[in-house]
């Protein structure tokens, strides 16, 4: 169903938003900072004027506050991730020497870093996809809507779903996941979608709908 990779996070996500001829480590660990009850569409805006105005830890190191703050203004709470990014540039440029960390204790020991952030930043910034499944609220709804797990909260479902899913699945289950999420609720996106399965011949579409209206798709 999201065969076309054109969700919003295929080419909004946080790993299209780095440069890798830059500090492609750093701008990953930044696009997901910004990505916390924001669109995709709202941070790589965001990111675009971070790239223009120089996404580079001296440069952020070198911003002030306000002018951060006046920069990423657009994505949600950005009052305080303006004082977390403050706080992980110092920390990183003067106890981590200068290199984003590559382990979960250490990306964890960042302000406003959580399991679902740091397991996205090793995935996309190192190629770790092995060190955990990243949950958010489409892949912990989507996951008990299906059965493949029964927990009240996204580390619940976390636990449930790496103790059966065969970890060379764990690197694409969220994008996949939240690319379905995306295309169900917005209504460019859907469409697509709806056109794809349509074009397919009749037990393959019935299937397709069938999947979609239970994951939470109205229109059919």
């Amino acid at each position: 169903m999201i065969s076309a990779r054109n969700a919003p996070v295929d080419s909004m996500g946080a790993e299209a938003l780095g440069d890798r001829n830059g500090e492609f480590e750093f701008h990953i660990l930044i696009a997901l900072m910004l990505s916390s009850q924001t669109k995709d569409q709202v941070v790589a805006e965001a990111m675009n004027k971070l790239h223009v105005h120089g996404l580079t830890l001296k440069n952020i190191h070198d911003t002030t506050s306000e002018d951060l703050n006046e920069i990423i203004k657009s994505v949600g709470f950005h009052n305080n991730k303006t004082k977390y990014i403050k706080e992980t540039v110092r920390i990183i440029l003067e106890e981590r020497d200068g290199k984003v960390p590559d382990a979960l204790d250490g990306l964890l020991s960042l302000p406003g870093i959580g399991p679902k952030m740091a397991i996205l930043i090793l995935n996309c910034a190192f190629d770790k996809p092995y060190e955990g499944i990243a949950i958010d609220t489409h892949v912990h709804r989507f996951c008990n809507i299906l059965k493949w797990a029964k927990a009240s909260s996204p580390e619940g479902t976390r636990v449930q779903l790496e103790s059966w899913l065969p970890k060379e699945h764990w690197k694409d289950i969220n994008l996949i996941m939240v690319g379905i999420g995306q295309m169900i609720q917005q209504p460019l996106s859907r469409d697509k979608m709806i056109e794809l399965c349509t074009s397919w011949e009749e037990d393959k579409k019935n299937k397709a709908f069938k999947l979609l209206r239970k994951l939470g798709l109205k229109h059919f």
